[in-house]
C-alpha cells in the first residue's frame, strides 16, 4: 500500500489532480474561520459550549458536523453544504414521483445536466431561507441566555448575513464540483469528510485529558478502557467497509441474436444490489425528523414538553428505539425510490436478458423486488446498531459523545465510504498505467 501511495506521485496527471484537490479543501478550511459580519464569534462560541451539553443543540449538532465546526462560530461557510444535500435529497425524491422529472433523468447526459442545474437553484434557493431564519435568531438575545450576539440588529444585518452565508454556500457547491470535474474524488463528499476529518484533534485532546496523567485534568478512565475503545474502533471499521462493499450479485443471461453475418449477446453479467443501498441518508432523515420534536420540546415551559424532551435525550432508550425504527422504515423508503425492478426487468427484457430460472417481465420483476427487500432488512438493521452505538458508547465508558461519535453514526460511514471510493478512483488511474494498486491481487504460481 505504501509503495501504490508513492506511485500515485510519479503520475503527472495523477499527481496534478491529488495536489488541486488537497488545495481546494484547504481553501474550504480557511473558509470555515472566516467570521461573518456583524456577529460576535466569543459569545456565540460560549453559548454554543453550554447549548452542546443539553438537548437544545442537538438540532444543530448535524449541521455542526457537516461544516466542519463552522456554523458553531457562524463563519461565512457557516451553511456547509447541507443546503445542496436537502436540495439534492429532494429532487431525489421528486424524481420518483413527478413523471417529468423521471422523464428528463432518462434522457441521458443532457437530462443530468438540467438536473444538476434544479439542484443549484435548490440550494441557493434553501440557502436564502436558511440564512434568513439565522440571521433573525441571532438578533434575539432572549435566546442565547441574554448575550448580546449582534450588536447592530435590523434589515441592514438581515440582508447582510443572507448575501454572506448564501454566497459562502454556493461558493462551497463551486469548489465540490471544480472537485469533482479537475480533482479526483466526489468533490461534494470529500468536502464533507474534511469537515469530519477536522473535529479529529479536538477528539484526541479529550482522549488525552481523559487518559493521560500529565493532562490538565486528573485522568479519569483507567488504561485498559483505552484498549478497548481501540480494538471496539478497529472492529466497527471493519464492519462498516465490509457492510458499504457488500452486494448481491444477480446473474443475468443474454439470448444470441443473429443479425446478418454477426452474432450480438450470449454473454453473462450480473445486477450487483447493493445491501446498504441507502447509504447515510436513511441516518440523516431519521436524525433530522427525531431531534427537531425534541428541540423544539425543550424551549416550550411545559413538564409534559421538558419529559418528552428529556426521554429523547441521546443516550435513552426511548431515544435509541425510536431512532433505530426511523432508519429502518427509511432504509426500506430509500431503497424503494432508488431502485425500480419494473423498469429493470422491461429493460433486460427489451434487450434479450434473463435471470437463469426466471421468466422475463412481471415474474423478473417480483423476484428483484423480493431479492431487494431481504438484503435491506439486514443492512438496515446494520445502519440502526451503527448509528446508536456512540450514544451506548458514550453512556457505558462515561467518555465525551464527540469521542464516541468516531465509534459510529453518520461521520464515520460517511468517512469509510468516501475513503473507499476516493482509493477506488485512484487505482483505477494506477492500474491504467501499469501500476500496482492499493491491494495486491493474489498470484498462483505453478510448480514444476
Amino acid at each position: 500500500m505504501l509503495e501504490a501511495f508513492v506511485n500515485t506521485f510519479k503520475i503527472p496527471d495523477l499527481r496534478k489532480k491529488i495536489i488541486l484537490t488537497l488545495a481546494l479543501i484547504a481553501v474550504y478550511r480557511v473558509g470555515t474561520y472566516i467570521p461573518t459580519p456583524g456577529v460576535d464569534g466569543a459569545k456565540l462560541a460560549v453559548f454554543f459550549n453550554n447549548l452542546a451539553r443539553s438537548q437544545g443543540g442537538a438540532l444543530f449538532g448535524i449541521m455542526n458536523m457537516f461544516s466542519g465546526g463552522a456554523i458553531s462560530r457562524l463563519t461565512i461557510f457557516a451553511l456547509g453544504i447541507m443546503p445542496y444535500i436537502s436540495a439534492s435529497i429532494i429532487l431525489q425524491l421528486l424524481t420518483a414521483v413527478i413523471p417529468a422529472l423521471e422523464k428528463l433523468a432518462k434522457e441521458g447526459e443532457a437530462g443530468q445536466k438540467r438536473i444538476v442545474q434544479y439542484t443549484r437553484y435548490g440550494t441557493v434557493l434553501l440557502a436564502v431561507v436558511q440564512s434568513f431564519f439565522i440571521a433573525v435568531w441571532l438578533e434575539n438575545p432572549a435566546r442565547f441566555q441574554g448575550l448580546q450576539i449582534v450588536q447592530f440588529p435590523g434589515w441592514g444585518f438581515r440582508i447582510l448575513t443572507v448575501i454572506t452565508l448564501t454566497s459562502g454556500t454556493a461558493f462551497i457547491m463551486w469548489l465540490g464540483e471544480q472537485i469533482q470535474e479537475y480533482g479526483i474524488g466526489n468533490g461534494m463528499s470529500l468536502i464533507i469528510t474534511a469537515g469530519i476529518i477536522s473535529r479529529i484533534p479536538t477528539a484526541m485532546y479529550q482522549v488525552y485529558s481523559l487518559f493521560s496523567p500529565f493532562a490538565p485534568e486528573k485522568a479519569q478512565l483507567e488504561p485498559f478502557t483505552l484498549i478497548l475503545m481501540v480494538v471496539m474502533l478497529v472492529a466497527v471499521i471493519v464492519a462498516v467497509i465490509l457492510v458499504t462493499q457488500g452486494q448481491r450479485k444477480i446473474p443475468i443471461q443474454y439470448a444470441k441474436r443473429v443479425v446478418g453475418r454477426k452474432v450480438y449477446g450470449g454473454q453473462s453479467t450480473f445486477i450487483p444490489l447493493r445491501v446498504n443501498q441507502g447509504g447515510v441518508i436513511p441516518i440523516i432523515f431519521a436524525q433530522s425528523i427525531i431531534l427537531f420534536p425534541a428541540t423544539i420540546a425543550g424551549f416550550i415551559p411545559n413538564k409534559t414538553f421538558q419529559d418528552l424532551a428529556m426521554s429523547l435525550t441521546k443516550g435513552e432508550w426511548v431515544y435509541n428505539i425510536s431512532y433505530a425504527v426511523l432508519i429502518i422504515f427509511f432504509s426500506y423508503f430509500y431503497a424503494a425510490i432508488s431502485f425500480n425492478p419494473v423498469d429493470v426487468a422491461d429493460n433486460m427484457k427489451k434487450y434479450g436478458g434473463f435471470v437463469p430460472g426466471v421468466r422475463p417481465g412481471k415474474q423478473t420483476a417480483e423476484y428483484l423486488d423480493f431479492i431487494m427487500t431481504r438484503i435491506t432488512l439486514p443492512g438496515s438493521i446494520f445502519l440502526a446498531l451503527i448509528a446508536v452505538f456512540p450514544s451506548i458508547i458514550s453512556g457505558s465508558l462515561k467518555i465525551p459523545y464527540l469521542v464516541a461519535s468516531f465509534f459510529g453514526g453518520t461521520g464515520l460511514l460517511i468517512i469509510v465510504g468516501v475513503m473507499l471510493d476516493t482509493m477506488k478512483q485512484i487505482e483505477s488511474h494506477l492500474l491504467m498505467r501499469h501500476y500496482e494498486g492499493f491491494m495486491k491481487k493474489g498470484r498462483i504460481r505453478s510448480r514444476r
